[in-house]
């Protein structure tokens, strides 16, 4: 009798379908000192409400340039992670290579999208050609960190803080004058994929390239004012040749005045400052009313992996990485902006009233607008060129001729367009 109820168990057990292995999906994103905690207190959440899937974290790209190189040497080979988190310029490449995943089928079948916080503005961003290949994740745009302390020490007005670049540059001489160790000014020109280069053109109201893409256009008026005004952060304001990371650190050490970079170095900023002294973020000068915008920097989620089964799962990934509760933690662990709606208006909503630096960038969204990349097979070396060119007048190299090396990089940058087809 016990025999047979045994085995009568073990048919039964059998006919049960085995539950499914743990399905994993691999990551990668940039830039680990601004989002290591991010990602992982993410992770943590996940797993709560997903013990079916394992994420696996590979380890950060260098920047978003290594990380797009890196997935298109990926490509050829193979060895692509599943989901990767990728600059919000470089989505075309990856769509006009074949690399990115389609979305929209997903996005279709989901009736929670909505309640959850996406909205057409997300799905813009990551939209080429029609349909949706990617989410963005954090969004950044460029403001000024001010040491309040400085401005005091150097007679100027901490309640009337600078909106146009001449007045940057007047308060960056004061502040340079206070102290023989002292800077007046930094700014990140170097930043990744020519961000803080397009600002300044976009902030005017000018455009990197005509509208069909075949001809240079920030050579015009607002690149002329823009690569002068750069000019003259080296020579006026005496601007040191210093990299990012060497930037960050002078001004925590509060030994620079004015910094102008992403919001996405507030939290590590602010981290770093320890209360030394009073710190306050400001908008970035000189918008022209009306016609200017700021180029969205920050990074956006793509599903890479081909094998429909983990398309899946990686999906159920990438909509929990971009929903909510995952934007709340963005936020509060960065100085990015949070795009899910739902995020900003309930998770979030007394943040920016107890963090009014994280709400500088948050005032600016209307001036919001794509960060551009340039079209064709030479579009990362067209960054390069234009960093090299920038990096001319901030060295010494070529600071008294800004027109002269705006006119060089418009000629190289011509040269590397795609040919125009009929």
């Amino acid at each position: 009798m016990l025999k047979h109820t045994l085995l009568s168990a073990a048919m039964a057990l059998a006919a049960v379908p085995a539950l499914s292995a743990e399905t994993e999906i691999v990551i990668q994103y940039p830039y680990g000192e601004l989002f290591n905690d991010t990602h992982a207190q993410i992770a943590a959440a996940f797993s709560k409400v997903h013990p079916e899937i394992k994420v696996t974290f590979r380890a950060p790209y260098e920047s978003y340039e290594e990380g797009t190189q890196k997935v298109l040497r990926e490509a050829i080979t193979g060895q692509m992670p599943d989901i990767t988190f990728q600059g919000l310029n470089r989505i075309r490449i990856f769509v006009d290579r074949g690399i990115a995943q389609p979305l929209d089928s997903f996005i279709d079948a989901d009736p929670t999208m909505e309640a959850d916080g996406f909205h057409a503005a997300m799905y813009d961003i990551g939209t080429m050609n029609g349909q949706v290949y990617a989410l963005p994740f954090a969004i950044s745009l460029p403001i000024m960190y001010v040491n309040l302390d400085l401005v005091k020490q150097a007679g100027g007005n901490p309640d009337d803080l600078p909106e146009t670049w001449d007045e940057v540059i007047a308060l960056a001489k004061q502040i340079r004058a206070a102290g023989s160790d002292l800077n007046g000014l930094t700014y990140a020109w170097d930043i990744t994929g020519n961000w803080l280069w397009q600002a300044p053109v976009f902030a005017r109201g000018g455009t990197m390239l005509t509208p069909d893409e075949t001809q240079v256009a920030f050579d015009g008026p607002e690149g002329v004012e823009a690569m002068r005004t750069l000019a003259r952060l080296v020579s006026e304001a005496g601007m040191p040749n210093l990299n990012q990371a060497d930037m960050r650190a002078a001004f925590a050490a509060g030994k620079t005045g004015l910094h102008f970079t992403s919001t996405s170095d507030l939290a590590k900023i602010t981290g770093m400052i320890g209360g030394k002294f009073a710190l306050k973020t400001v908008k970035f000068p000189g918008v022209v009313e009306g016609a200017g915008r700021l180029p969205a920097g920050g990074n956006l989620g793509i599903i890479l992996t081909e094998d429909e089964e983990k398309r899946k799962a990686a999906w159920t990934v990438l909509k929990f990485w971009h929903g909510p509760e995952a934007a709340a933690i963005m936020a509060r662990t960065t100085g990015y902006i949070p795009p899910n709606k739902k995020a900003n208006d309930e998770y979030l909503k007394d943040f920016y009233v107890e963090n009014p630096n994280n709400y500088t960038a948050v005032s600016q969204l209307a001036l919001l607008t794509k960060w551009y990349a340039f079209p064709g097979e030479n579009g990362l070396k067209i960054t390069d060129v234009i960093k090299d060119h920038m990096n001319s007048i901030v060295t010494g190299a070529r600071t008294g001729e800004p027109d002269a090396v705006l006119a060089d990089m418009a000629a190289d940058v011509q040269a590397l367009l795609p040919a125009k087809t009929n």
